[in-house]
């Protein structure tokens, strides 16, 4: 099982979402940890490549954007409630942003 890793606030979001959609949230988090996956997802390209956002449907809509094709773990890039049809181009910036710590910062560790 890949353990989790936490981007920027991404943990603090997800544990400010609704009860139901947290709970959900954790365990389509934890059938991506185990190899799986979770059952109503999207592609992210526009964020980088193998990102991924997890679409969660509880009393409102909730997202989780992550990339999961690194060995050593999971990375939750980005998560957050959704109020529009439309993703909010401040929500992809930030998964993008943080997408681009995250590569930069595994190059460095591996140079």
């Amino acid at each position: 099982m890949k353990p989790l890793k936490w981007t920027g606030k991404s943990r603090e979001a997800v544990l400010e979402f609704a009860d139901l959609a947290r709970q959900r949230a954790g365990y389509q988090l934890y059938r991506v940890q185990v190899g799986l996956e979770p059952f109503d997802w999207k592609p992210m390209a526009s964020v980088g490549p193998g990102v991924r956002e997890i679409r969660i449907h509880a009393e409102s809509e909730f997202r989780v954007i992550y990339i999961a094709v690194f060995d050593e773990a999971v990375y939750v890039l980005h998560a957050f409630q959704k109020k529009t049809r439309k993703t909010a181009k401040s929500d992809i910036d930030l998964a993008k942003k943080r997408f681009k710590e995250l590569i930069k910062a595994r190059r460095g560790k591996t140079q």
